[in-house]
C-alpha cells in the first residue's frame, strides 16, 4: 500500500507565482500607476469643523397674554432627546437656505459651475412650459430660486451635524472645495442657529414695557426693602429668629438656675426655723441637760464642711458637762469644784449660743440674698419674655414684607431677564443665549480628501493582492501540464524522461533606472 505525497503548498504558490511573474508585474504596475495618479486627479476637498456646547434646557416659555413668573424661566440640563432636536435645527434645510442666501446677497458665497449643470431645463421650463399652462388655463408652478435650491441640496449632503457620545456637545463638519467659504458658511450658520434659538426663546413684547415694568418693580422692592429696614431698627434687632432662639435659650437657663434658688431658700427657710427653736429650747434649759442639737455640717457636690469653731465649742462642752456629771456623785453641790465647774460650763455655754446666734443670722443673711437673687432671675426672666414678644411681633411684620420681597425678586429678575432678552445685542456672539460656541470654525491649511498618504500604499498594496489574484485565476483555468506529476495524475502514464531548458535569461542591456530598461523588465 502506497502512501500520497504530502503537497507542499509554499512551492505550489511560488511556482505559480514565477510562473506567470509577467502578468503579475504588468497588473501591479497598472494599479501602482493609477494609485500615483489618483491623489492629483481626484478633486480635493477640505473639511470645516465646529463644536457648539447646549448648557441647558428652557422650559414654559410665557406669551404676551400670561403672566410673567419666575416659574416660566426655569432652565433644566439637556436629555438625550433634546440634544437631537439642537442637531435637527442646526441641519435643517431651513436655516441653510437662509445662510446660503445672506452669503449670496453678501457676495460671498461662489456658484459652483458642477451645480447648475443639473438644472439644463430650467430655462425651457420658464420660457415654454410655464407659458402653455398658462394659455391651458392651468396655473404655472411659482418661480423658485433654482439655484439657492441646488445649493442648499449641495450644502445638506456636505454638512455632517453629530452630538458627541455621552455629552451636550454638537460636532459640526461642513465638506467644501473652497475652505475660504465653506469657513464662512459654517460661522454664518452657526450665528443663524444661535440666534433663531434666542427668537424662539425671547418674549415678543417692546422693549419699552420690560423696562417700565423692571423700573417700577425696583422702587417697589426700594420701598419694601426700607420698610424692613425700618421694623428692624426700631427693635434694635437684625435677626428677630435667631435673637428669639437665644432669649428662649437664656429664659431655660434662668428658670433652671431660679428653682435651684428656690430650693435652697426653702431649704434654709426650715433650717432656720429649726435652729432658732432649738435657739430658744437651749437659752432655757439647765446648765447639764444636753448639747445643741445640730452639727452645723453643710454639703456640697457630696462633700461634707464642718464648722470648726462649732465643733471645737461643742467637744469643749460635751467633755466638762460629762466631766461635771461625773463629779456630782463625788463632791457636794455647793462645793467649791462644783463650783467652778458650773461656772465653766455656763461661759462655755455662752459662747456656743453667741456663736449659734451667729450662725442664726448668717442663715438669715443668705435667706435675704437667695430672696433678692430670686427676684433678680424673675424680673430677668419676665424681660426676656416681653423682648420676645416684641421680637414676634416684628418677626410676624418682617414675614410678610419677607414674602412680599420674594415675589417682587421673582418678578422683577424674570422682567430684568425679559428686558435683556428684548434688547438683542448679544444675540449673534451667543452671550445672551443657554447655547455656546465650543470651538470656532476655521479655514483649513490642507485637504481633508485626497489623501496621498493613505491611497499610494493601500492602492500598491491592492495592486499586489489583484495581481496574485489575477494569477491564480488565470492558474485557475489554465489546464495545461505544468510539471510532469500532472501527466501520472491525468493520464496514469508514467515519466519515462523530463528535459529541462537550461538556456540563461538574457541580462537587461540597458542603463539603470532608465525608460527602456523598465520596459524590459515588463515585458520579460
Amino acid at each position: 500500500m502506497t502512501t500520497q505525497p504530502k503537497e507542499n503548498y509554499v512551492h505550489e504558490f511560488f511556482r505559480i507565482f514565477f510562473a506567470n511573474k509577467q502578468l503579475a508585474k504588468r497588473v501591479f504596475l497598472v494599479f501602482a500607476v493609477i494609485a500615483l495618479v489618483l491623489p492629483f486627479v481626484l478633486k480635493q476637498s477640505y473639511d470645516i469643523t465646529a463644536e457648539v456646547i447646549v448648557q441647558s434646557k428652557k422650559l414654559s416659555q410665557s406669551d404676551t397674554s400670561s403672566a410673567l413668573t419666575q416659574e416660566a424661566d426655569r432652565f433644566i440640563p439637556p436629555t438625550l432627546a433634546d440634544m437631537e432636536t439642537e442637531s435637527n435645527i442646526l441641519r435643517s434645510p431651513t436655516l441653510i437656505r437662509q445662510t446660503i442666501d445672506q452669503l449670496r446677497k453678501d457676495g460671498q458665497f461662489k456658484t459652483e459651475p458642477g451645480v447648475l449643470q443639473r438644472h439644463v431645463f430650467t430655462p425651457l421650463r420658464e420660457q415654454v412650459l410655464n407659458p402653455l399652462k398658462s394659455l391651458l388655463g392651468s396655473e404655472p408652478a411659482v418661480q423658485r430660486d433654482t439655484e439657492l435650491d441646488a445649493l442648499t441640496d449641495q450644502a445638506v449632503k456636505a454638512l455632517t451635524v453629530e452630538t458627541l457620545p455621552g455629552s451636550n456637545v454638537i460636532s459640526v463638519t461642513y465638506s467644501a472645495d473652497d475652505p475660504k467659504v465653506g469657513t464662512l458658511f459654517v460661522s454664518q450658520l452657526l450665528d443663524n442657529f444661535l440666534k433663531n434659538r434666542q427668537d424662539l426663546q425671547s418674549n415678543e413684547l417692546p422693549q419699552s414695557f420690560y423696562e417700565q415694568k423692571k423700573l417700577h418693580y425696583q422702587a417697589r422692592l426700594g420701598d419694601l426693602e426700607g420698610q424692613r429696614m425700618g421694623l428692624l431698627t426700631a427693635i434694635s434687632s437684625s435677626d428677630p429668629k435667631e435673637e428669639i432662639t437665644f432669649r428662649l435659650n437664656a429664659i431655660n437657663t434662668e428658670e433652671q438656675a431660679l428653682n435651684v434658688q428656690r430650693d435652697r431658700q426653702l431649704q434654709n427657710q426650715k433650717w432656720l426655723e429649726y435652729l432658732q427653736t432649738h435657739l430658744a429650747a437651749a437659752s432655757k434649759a439647765r446648765i447639764a441637760d444636753y448639747a445643741f442639737p445640730y452639727t452645723f455640717t453643710t454639703t456640697l457636690e457630696n462633700v461634707a464642711f464642718e464648722d470648726r469653731e462649732i465643733k471645737q465649742l461643742g467637744e469643749q462642752l460635751t467633755t466638762q458637762l460629762a466631766r461635771y456629771n461625773a463629779d456630782r456623785t463625788v463632791f457636794q453641790p455647793g462645793s467649791e469644784p462644783m463650783l467652778l465647774a458650773r461656772e465653766q460650763i455656763a461661759q462655755l455655754r455662752g459662747q456656743f449660743l453667741k456663736i449659734v446666734e451667729n450662725r442664726i443670722r448668717e442663715r438669715q443673711q443668705d435667706l435675704s440674698v437667695t430672696q433678692q437673687v430670686i427676684d433678680q432671675k424673675t424680673q430677668r426672666i419676665a424681660d426676656y419674655k416681653a423682648r420676645i414678644l416684641q421680637l414676634r411681633e416684628t418677626q410676624s411684620k418682617t414675614r410678610q414684607l419677607d414674602t412680599e420681597i420674594d415675589a417682587l425678586h421673582k418678578a422683577f429678575s424674570t422682567y430684568a431677564q425679559r428686558y435683556e432678552e428684548s434688547r438683542g445685542q448679544g444675540l449673534l456672539d451667543g452671550s445672551q443665549s443657554n447655547a455656546r460656541i465650543l470651538s470656532a470654525p476655521y479655514e483649513p491649511t490642507a485637504a481633508a480628501f485626497p489623501k496621498p498618504g493613505l491611497i499610494i500604499p493601500f492602492g500598491l498594496l491592492c495592486g499586489l493582492l489583484l495581481a496574485i489574484a489575477v494569477v491564480y485565476v488565470k492558474e485557475f483555468f489554465d489546464h495545461r501540464f505544468k510539471h510532469p506529476a500532472q501527466i501520472g495524475q491525468e493520464l496514469g502514464l508514467p515519466v519515462l524522461l523530463v528535459i529541462n531548458d537550461h538556456a540563461p535569461a538574457l541580462p537587461n542591456p540597458h542603463k539603470t533606472w532608465s525608460l527602456p530598461r523598465l520596459v524590459h523588465w515588463v515585458r520579460n
